[in-house]
């Protein structure tokens, strides 16, 4: 059974990728590039890298797990990783996924989240953390459901669609500068986004982390 508390905890793992490993993803990727040209149409946008850069990453997941289940204990696997590229200019605003359709099997429980490099200036992930009602739908755990009786559910707000402009609501931030080779994993429900990068280039690689209940 999932608890409500994996959707809003957070975990990193330190050395989540060697830095060979690091080196090889980075080459992949570039070369990925160079061939298909791809750009962004907006900061958000991901791309899926090629199944040699999943097949690094999966690995990596997989050495990660039993750490990542400290706070994930219902952790089973990832979806595919996605490819973003920010440039100078570019944030993701606050926003927030849930959980989707609490019913679904299997349910994404956490996002995880890899810098392959870090901006010279600005470009940090931060979470929001703030007690506003408003977050939250009156929607319950339904029977037979993966979650346990009383789980409570935040509504999917983005930067254009939801009950409230999440830069309007209290909150407060937690920026997050991880060392390199490290990965992030943080609860669904919990609002997150990335500051603007100032200087140099931000190239992360996200996916979510799924349980089967």
């Amino acid at each position: 059974m999932i608890h409500m508390t994996e959707t809003l905890a957070v975990q990193t793992v330190e050395g989540f990728l060697t830095a060979e490993e690091t080196d090889g993803l980075t080459k992949i990727l570039d070369e990925h590039l160079a061939t298909t040209g791809w750009v962004p149409a907006r900061p958000s946008e991901g791309m899926t890298p090629p199944r040699e850069a999943q097949a690094i990453l999966d690995g990596a997941l997989q050495r990660s797990l039993p750490a990542l289940r400290r706070a994930f204990p219902s952790a089973t696997d990832t979806d595919p990783w996605l490819y973003h590229d920010l440039k100078p200019g570019d944030a993701i605003r606050p926003h927030v996924h849930g959980v989707g359709d609490p019913g679904a099997v299997p349910q994404r429980i956490a996002r995880i989240a890899f810098n392959l490099e870090d901006a010279e200036e600005g470009g940090e992930f931060y979470l929001d953390t703030c007690s506003a009602n408003a977050l939250w739908s009156d929607a319950a755990a339904p029977p037979g459901s993966a979650y346990g009786p009383g789980t409570r559910f935040v509504h999917e707000i983005t930067a254009r669609r939801g009950p409230v402009r999440l830069a309007d609501v209290p909150h407060t931030r937690w920026t997050c500068t991880p060392p390199p080779g490290t990965t992030v994993a943080y609860g669904t429900q919990l609002v997150h986004g990335v500051l603007p990068v100032v200087r140099g280039r931000v190239r992360k690689l996200i996916t979510n982390l799924l349980a089967r209940g």
